[in-house]
């Protein structure tokens, strides 16, 4: 993991207002309330321009070495080019490497940049910090011809304004006045010298390392239909997809077009605007007077647009476009199944990951943007298996690993200022460790991270092990499965925000199971394994297994059984005879998937498919009410859910079901996901 930071010649830089704030500590505990920050209302939503021009001869070779915090969108001549970075922590900040030859020309040019610092507290960037700027470094024919300083003019950009928040306050909504005097920054003739110059950040202590990642791709969406009605237009664009809105308008200046964003139509065929995600997807179009073009800087997840343009205003239907967003996908898989069912279960998975992924790995494209460690173990395996791309993998790792700063048992949500602990979460990144190691036979990239992943290991024990072994007093939330009306009744008081005094059968089941994947891992890159299990398991089944029921209870001071009780066990190979596991076959038969949706899903068809039970996992991927569900109420994306009215905040574009796809596409599952007991 030795990599050196790259040293710019140019600076940080910013306005006046940012330029001398010092750094605000974002990060602590979850249940730490004695050191929150504090909320800069008066910072936030800040929308920075930066331009300047230069002149070159020739141009042989150019590329642009950028970084931004929060975020850039960066215009060469005119032309968009790339936005970025992916998010980070300051003390491994990303930046972007992009070869812009093509935009250059011998003769002026001209570099702008439109930054934004959102300063909410939130799971998309490390914001709320009170860091904001620019940096970069323009090398052509190998001699940099620019370098971000004091030179650039900058302007903060008054044409974007709140209208409001959507989500987990995770982003503003966006009234866009196209009468600001900043409309067309981008633009070589644009005149600047009104401009401020920028200011050199004094408190800027960065380490910069060039994004392992692609830049995001773009694709232009155009409608499926477009509805004229009494009160306006209503435009299908056939899918939801990820990105903004653009089109032209004119009409009187200050006349407001209001745009109504949805995932879905009501029943009177109206755009649902309030989604269900508990997002208010309503903006604004401000118009100059003459002929508009929409911009807009931040994403949203919709298919529909409802336009509520005032009298006389008028709008170019065929200028209707969503610019869609997505990392790179190349589909390199085959679905293994021809029958009707399996490949429409095939196309839903794979359309979800194609146009759903972004610089990150996230659950749900609306309500939280949310960069998660334990169910994007699963998205993110469906993504690497069906591309056979592991970048993201492997940038998934470090960049979990490098939560430890906050806590040496990771955190909940990476390179960003929301502070979660989710128990599990780490653990499941075992397993996933394993089926890297095994699928891309890196093993000089795993043997470098291993200590990591065993002091993740000791922490647990030093924390929360009790002489047993066996985990307990958790002071970090254990969700078992999410909502919890698909628990199965499991046994045991799991609010967030307080400790675990229940010692519990799941939590012991994934910190088994984390030390026998790594201890698999730790054979296959020649190391020592990191603890033996054998006693765990022992202690495990002493505390939960009911030798009369021949299954787990959930808890050592409860009788009762669920699904979760069994499948993870059973997953991870903890039941002390065959009876026990025949048993959890059996128990899932009668269940079907009714009782497991984001975290145990995924092990239960593993469970089964390395039982030989091809046929029923066959069965519970082309069920009626899961998959197929999504797709009888018209999805087009996975659902946060088997329907929509499972959950009370229901995303309609969430990437965790996407895991379909890895039990329909080949995947040596036998001879990777064996956990032999160690007894």
């Amino acid at each position: 993991m030795k990599e050196e930071p790259q040293v710019f010649k140019g600076s940080w830089i910013t306005t006046a207002q940012f330029s001398d704030l010092v750094v605000q500590n974002v990060f602590h505990r979850q249940l730490d309330r004695s050191s929150l920050p504090e909320i800069d209302p008066e910072l936030q939503n800040r929308h920075i321009l930066f331009r300047r021009k230069f002149t070159l001869d020739r141009i042989d070779s150019a590329e642009i070495r950028i970084s931004a915090d929060d975020y850039y969108k960066l215009y060469v001549n005119g032309a968009f080019v790339a936005q970025g970075p992916a998010a980070g922590y300051s003390f491994h900040y990303f930046y972007n490497r992009i070869d812009i030859a093509r935009f250059l020309r011998p003769g002026e040019n001209t570099i702008a940049v439109h930054t934004y610092y959102q300063g909410l507290i939130n799971r998309v960037w490390v914001s709320g910090d009170r860091q904001h700027g620019l940096l970069l470094d323009l090398l052509v024919n190998g001699e940099t011809v620019v370098a971000s300083d004091e030179s650039f003019r900058c302007r903060v950009h008054s044409g974007f304004s709140a209208a409001g928040t959507a989500g987990y306050q995770t982003q503003f909504m966006e009234r866009y006045d196209a009468a600001s005097p900043e409309v067309g920054f981008e633009q070589p003739a644009f005149d600047d010298s009104a401009w401020e110059f920028a200011k050199r950040r004094k408190h800027a202590e960065y380490q910069l390392f060039l994004q392992p990642s692609k830049q995001l791709e773009f694709e232009e969406i155009a409608p499926v239909g477009v509805t004229k009605n009494a009160t306006g237009y209503l435009i299908d664009f056939g899918g939801i997809f990820v990105g903004s809105l653009t089109f032209r308008a004119a009409g009187k200046r200050g006349d407001e077009i209001e745009m109504r964003f949805a995932q879905e139509l009501n029943k009177d065929g109206s755009a649902r605007y309030e989604l269900r995600a508990n997002c208010r997807y309503v903006e604004y179009f401000r118009l100059s007077g003459g002929n508009d073009t929409l911009n807009q800087f931040d994403y949203k997840s919709f298919r529909y647009v409802e336009l509520l343009p005032p009298p006389g205003c008028e709008i170019e239907p065929d200028s209707l476009r969503l610019l869609a967003r997505h990392y790179p996908f190349t589909l390199r898989a085959a679905c293994n199944r021809s029958d009707e069912k399996s490949l429409a279960v095939w196309k839903l998975c794979v359309d979800s990951l194609h146009y759903g992924v972004q610089e990150v790995i996230q659950d749900c494209m609306e309500r939280e943007k949310g960069y998660y460690l334990g169910d994007g173990c699963y998205s993110l395996l469906a993504y690497c298996l069906l591309t056979r791309d592991y970048t993201l993998m492997e940038k998934f790792f470090d960049d979990f690993l490098r939560t430890s700063f906050v806590n040496r048992g990771l955190m909940t949500c990476a390179a960003c200022s929301f502070m979660q602990e989710i128990a599990e979460y780490p653990l499941i990144m075992f397993t996933l460790l394993l089926e890297y190691c095994c699928l891309t036979g890196n093993r000089e990239y795993v043997r470098e991270r291993y200590a990591a992943f065993v002091d993740i290991l000791d922490f647990y024990r030093e924390e929360y092990a009790d002489a047993d072994g066996l985990l307990n007093h958790l002071d970090k939330w254990c969700v078992v499965e999410w909502p919890a009306n698909v628990r199965d009744g499991y046994d045991v008081d799991l609010t967030e925000g307080k400790r675990c005094d229940t010692r519990h059968n799941v939590i012991n089941a994934y910190y088994i199971g984390a030390i026998k994947s790594l201890n698999r891992v730790a054979e296959l890159i020649g190391e020592k394994p990191c603890m033996d299990p054998a006693p765990l398991e022992a202690a495990f089944i002493k505390a939960f297994y009911d030798p009369e029921e021949q299954l787990f209870r959930d808890s050592d001071v409860s009788a009762h059984i669920s699904l979760p009780g069994n499948v993870y066990a059973a997953f991870y190979e903890l039941f002390p005879d065959r009876a026990g596991v025949e048993k959890t076959i059996a128990m899932i038969r009668e269940k079907r998937l009714t009782q497991s949706l984001f975290f145990e899903t995924f092990p239960l068809l593993a469970f089964l498919t390395r039982e030989g039970e091809e046929a029923l996992v066959h069965d519970l991927l082309t069920d009626r009410d899961a998959w197929l569900r999504m797709i009888g109420e018209g999805a087009t994306r996975t659902f946060e859910g088997w329907y929509r009215d499972l959950k009370w905040n229901t995303s309609l574009f969430h990437l965790t079901l996407t895991l379909g796809a890895l039990f329909l596409t080949d995947w040596d599952i036998r001879g990777i996901l064996r956990f032999p007991a160690g007894r």
